[in-house]
């Protein structure tokens, strides 16, 4: 009986404990090897959303100073998310303009517009003397270290690109004096 029973031990197939720890070493390898190509992947992917997004604030912000602000900017991003009384949508929608900043794919976005005395109301509420004659949107990302790519754009519709925050650099109008353009 006993030798039946090894015979019928040695006919059993299944994996040792040594393939199972080959096939665990080699997806670990596999891992370490790709997981920094997909987080480069991640943050260019991030980056490039996030341009995508100044360039939809520039949009609506043009769009605002020529039919509703009267030649001059929204101030905030509330003011955008205002649609005027003969249109049916906002400047922008509604997940960009809930606050003075917004997150999307690892950005944190604001906009600022210093008001000036002597604008008009706008069409869509904002009250005399708070239109802005340049503004300043700016994209930082969530993780700076992850992502080091900081973003920003002005009344002249370039988006800037630097290697630190560009809020409080970036002047309402004209070139950046730091920062890199990009297209």
């Amino acid at each position: 009986m006993a030798i039946k029973q090894a015979a019928s031990l040695k006919s059993e197939s299944g994996f040792t404990l040594i393939d199972l720890l080959f096939v665990c070493s080699l997806i670990g390898l596999l891992s370490t090897l790709a997981i920094p190509g997909l987080m480069r992947a991640r943050g260019v992917a991030q980056s490039a959303s996030a341009v995508g997004t100044l360039r939809v604030i520039n949009s609506a912000q043009l769009s605002y100073a020529v039919t509703c602000g009267s030649g001059f900017y929204s101030p905030d991003l509330p003011t955008l998310g205002v649609a005027p009384p003969s249109a049916f949508q906002a400047f922008l929608p509604p997940e960009l303009t809930t606050g003075s900043t917004f997150n999307k794919s690892g950005y944190t976005f604001s906009l600022t517009g210093t008001g000036l005395s002597g604008a008009p109301g706008s069409c869509n509420g904002l009250s005399a003397g708070r239109g802005a004659p340049g503004y300043v949107a700016i994209g930082d990302p969530i993780d700076p270290v992850g992502n080091p790519h900081f973003f920003g754009t002005n009344a002249d519709g370039t988006i800037y690109e630097h290697s630190s925050t560009l809020s409080g650099v970036l002047p309402e109008s004209g070139p950046s004096p730091a920062g890199t353009a990009i297209r």
